[in-house]
């Protein structure tokens, strides 16, 4: 295995823009789901700025995981398919990006060995962290954050 692949592994911790993306969208409908309101995509798309065609295809795919729902007429859009609290954020990573359940290899030097030992550590650990994590808690830490500005600002 080469450094190059090790380094892509490593730096695969944070998230694609396509995960980002949907995360925002859905962060969205979860600020709306209590009233029970839907949201276009045009007009989720130009809260984050999403391109709008790019935020289409990834709402489709959320509504065949069963993440979100449309509803057609006059008063359309999407919602959330079930509760924030249970949705996680990886199973929108999963919906969009598939599962990477490929564990580095214990071949190589010893040093390799070791460096793969941890980025397969890293990532088992990523992995429990982001299935705990819940859009509920995203939630209730952006609305914290903006409680926190709004009084800093006061």
């Amino acid at each position: 295995m080469d450094a190059q692949l090790i380094r892509i592994r490593i730096e695969g911790l944070g998230f694609s823009a396509k995960t980002t993306y949907a995360l925002l969208a859905l962060l969205e409908l979860a600020g709306v789901q209590a009233s029970g309101d839907r949201l276009q995509v045009g007009e989720i798309a130009a809260r984050q700025s999403i391109p709008e065609r790019y935020l289409e295809q990834m709402m489709s795919a959320l509504r065949r995981a069963g993440v979100v729902r449309s509803v057609r007429g006059a008063r359309g859009g999407y919602l959330l398919a079930r509760a924030a609290s249970d949705i996680s954020v990886s199973d929108v990573i999963h919906c969009l990006e598939g599962e990477d359940k490929r564990p580095l290899t214990n071949e190589g030097s010893s040093e390799l060995q070791v460096i793969n030992s941890l980025a397969n550590e890293l990532s088992l650990q990523r992995d429990a962290r982001l299935s705990r994590t819940t859009l509920a808690d995203l939630l209730a830490e952006r609305d914290a954050r903006i409680a926190s500005q709004a009084m800093y600002f006061i």
